[in-house]
């Protein structure tokens, strides 16, 4: 008994000293880092910013300190002004510390991801904030949003945000400016006044081609309209004083080079219009130059009712670095036989609005696409994957919209410009930032690279609702993203055989909800990696029984995807693939990445905590569509003649998961997987 009394105290004396050095660890560790964990994860609410608007969407960004296990989030409610009933929106989009550090590898193979410090195109680094928009807005019409900051661990500062924001309206010309009509030289049929000869001679208080060919001020002022009359519009820009020379037959101004340089500049209410009249074709043929429009140096011009034919660049809107335009208006237009449609790499250009034109390049109608590891053996593979027409669009800036046009025969469709580090990082220009844009219900084939994209943006960009039908590698690509979100939302890809998405070059934060890829997605790139990739109710069925079906590769291990539905070959030995950081790590930049493959997706999902709702399907879901043919690669499928409309009663039919602001109107008990709805109209695609 004494000797257990003995024990007894003298364990407890060890007890009480172990709690004492417990405690004094704790004080001084306290001490040291006066409520670190607390501190760390408590968040700090920052800046709040409002993006530019577009005509049917909106951006923000909230900047934030703390929140070091990242649990903090932001809900997103909004409604019409003058409306009492709050509508929920997708939380904003999380963000911090992803990179986008890319360039020029070193050549040691031993090394791992090291960039040639004098190389680099990319040096992004994301802020700790949140992102992310609200869509299908009306245009022109105001909004309040409502934006709360909630954590756990607690929020320090302002923790709601109450804004009105307007969504821009679409740009039409002034009703109030002079009007002005044009005709071709040598026109002898009845005018309406005042009528001039040319385009150049209405712009301008006169038009001759020799050396006075730049002398004269502009006519038009902001609001004015010059209205085109049917008819081809083509100058003899080799012969000088050509409209002496031919009795005043031929004009006017264009002189050697052939390009129309527009620079007066009128406003958002009241463009400078250039419009056709609707009596017939308007065609401005270059002649095989180099610039058919140049209006790098004037602001809010307008196109509309145009053909624009026969040269390298119909519309040049801005040069990096150099000189660009801001609100550039092209609608209802025409684009062939030009190597490009529309091109500014101009930091300060902003709303852009491209909408319901038709582009046609000059590859012809033959699948193929430029990298030899596809296509090398292809017969005529040198010839035949050679750019004669590099890309329809290709924009930077912020708060430019690119819709419902119509795209064949390019290298690329619609582009961001991949343009580099954004002007001023590490502290971007504010009004230099590329955020806040829009490509939707655009019309997409036969590219030789890819459908978009979204190359070089920031925050807020929103792909959604487009059609992309035979592309040669990848169809939206994102090499790179800064940050994100980018937005990838009910998109179909069909025959695109390098994979339905490019998510290479280290981009940041992509969010691919609702779309049809039938084409598997492969997020890895010749090694490119990622991070901060978002997937839901998408449906993956995959092209080539070779590749796998979805192979999901980041630096990080939040990277998340569930509720999609796959679909692949029976015989595939390894359909799904994650490699990311190693066990225990929730990112990793620096250390080999650690690949897994996947015979299934049961085992997909336990190996990685994936997709965990997702679900093995076949075409049969569909209600008339087949798989292309792997007999033929270089087949062209007729995008109109494809159905991917779902069969009802099909395995991907109400399986899906609510995301507010996007699948609201859903029918039935869920929503479908892929792009289109059972029972919803199929969206347009393409020129209106």
């Amino acid at each position: 008994m004494f000797l257990t009394r003995v024990c007894d105290e003298i364990g407890q004396r060890i007890f009480r000293m172990f709690l004492i050095s417990l405690a004094v660890v704790s004080v001084v560790a306290f001490l040291r880092h006066p409520a670190a964990s607390q501190d760390q994860n408590r968040v700090t609410a920052g800046e709040f910013v409002v993006e530019p608007p577009t005509l049917i969407a909106l951006g923000f960004e909230w900047y934030i300190d703390g929140d070091a296990n990242r649990n903090a989030s932001v809900s997103v409610s909004y409604r019409k002004k003058g409306t009492t009933e709050w509508k929920r929106g997708l939380p904003l989009f999380r963000l911090n510390g992803e990179r986008t550090v890319t360039g020029l590898f070193n050549d040691d193979p031993s090394s791992y991801r090291i960039m040639r410090p004098d190389a680099m195109a990319f040096t992004y680094v994301a802020p700790n904030m949140f992102a992310g928009s609200i869509f299908d807005l009306e245009p022109d019409t105001e909004y309040e949003c409502r934006f709360r900051l909630s954590d756990p661990d607690g929020v320090q500062g302002v923790n709601e945000h109450v804004v009105t924001v307007r969504t821009r309206k679409e740009p039409q010309p002034a009703k109030d400016g002079h009007v002005y009509h044009v005709y071709p030289v040598g026109f002898s049929g009845q005018r309406i006044e005042p009528s001039f000869d040319g385009l150049l001679a209405a712009y301008y208080t006169s038009a001759i081609g020799g050396d006075w060919f730049n002398a004269f001020p502009p006519r038009v002022q902001p609001g004015d309209t010059i209205v085109v009359h049917a008819g081809l519009y083509k100058d003899q820009r080799l012969r000088y004083g050509h409209e002496f020379l031919s009795g005043w037959k031929e004009c006017c101004s264009t002189t050697w080079d052939g390009t129309y340089y527009l620079i007066q500049s009128g406003t958002a209410d009241k463009p400078i219009a250039i419009v056709g009249a609707g009596d017939g074709e308007v065609i401005f043929d270059g002649d095989g130059n180099g610039i058919l429009f140049d209006v790098t140096a004037a602001n809010y011009t307008y196109f509309e009712g145009i053909t624009f034919r026969n040269t390298n660049l119909a519309i040049l809107a801005g040069r990096k670095g150099i000189v660009g335009a801001s609100g550039l208006t092209v609608k209802h237009c025409r684009f062939e036989l030009v190597g490009m449609g529309i091109h500014s790499d101009y930091s300060g250009s902003n709303n852009f609005y491209i909408a319901d034109n038709t582009f046609i390049g000059l590859h012809a109608p033959e699948m193929i696409g430029w990298d030899p590891r596809t296509w090398g053996t292809t017969p005529g593979f040198a010839e035949k994957s050679l750019d004669k027409s590099q890309y329809a669009v290709k924009i930077y800036g912020q708060g430019s919209v690119v819709a419902y046009n119509l795209v064949q025969n390019f290298h690329d469709g619609l582009d961001h410009a991949t343009y580099g580090d954004p002007d001023g990082w590490p502290h971007p220009i504010r009004d230099r930032m590329p955020v806040s844009i829009d490509f939707y219900n655009n019309d997409v084939s036969n590219m030789h690279d890819n459908c978009i994209e979204a190359d070089g943006a920031m925050y807020n960009v929103r792909v959604l609702r487009n059609r992309c039908v035979n592309i040669g590698e990848q169809a939206l690509s994102m090499e790179p993203i800064m940050g994100g979100p980018t937005y990838f939302i009910r998109n179909i890809v069909y025959n695109s055989p390098g994979s339905g998405v490019k998510f290479s070059g280290d981009p940041a934060g992509g969010v691919f909800l609702h779309n049809t890829f039938l084409s598997g997605v492969r997020t890895n790139d010749g090694g490119d990696d990622g991070s901060n990739a978002f997937f839901r109710n998408n449906l993956i069925l995959a092209e080539n029984p070779k590749e796998p079906v979805f192979l999901l590769d980041t630096f990080d291990s939040y990277s998340s995807s569930d509720y999609n539905g796959f679909g692949f070959e029976s015989d595939s030995k390894a359909p799904f693939v994650r490699i990311g950081p190693p066990a225990g790590k929730s990112v990793d930049y620096k250390d080999p990445l650690v690949e897994k493959k996947y015979g299934s997706l049961e085992e997909f999902s336990r190996g990685t905590g994936l997709d965990q709702h997702s679900k093995i399907l076949s075409y049969r879901i569909f209600r008339n569509l087949r798989p292309v043919d792997p007999a033929t690669p270089s087949k062209l499928y007729d995008p109109d003649k494809l159905d991917f409309s779902l069969q009802e009663g099909s395995a991907a039919v109400d399986v899906g998961v609510v995301l507010p602001n996007i699948n609201d109107g859903f029918t039935g008990s869920a929503p479908d997987l892929g792009a289109l709805e059972l029972g919803e109209p199929i969206p347009h695609y393409g020129a209106r």
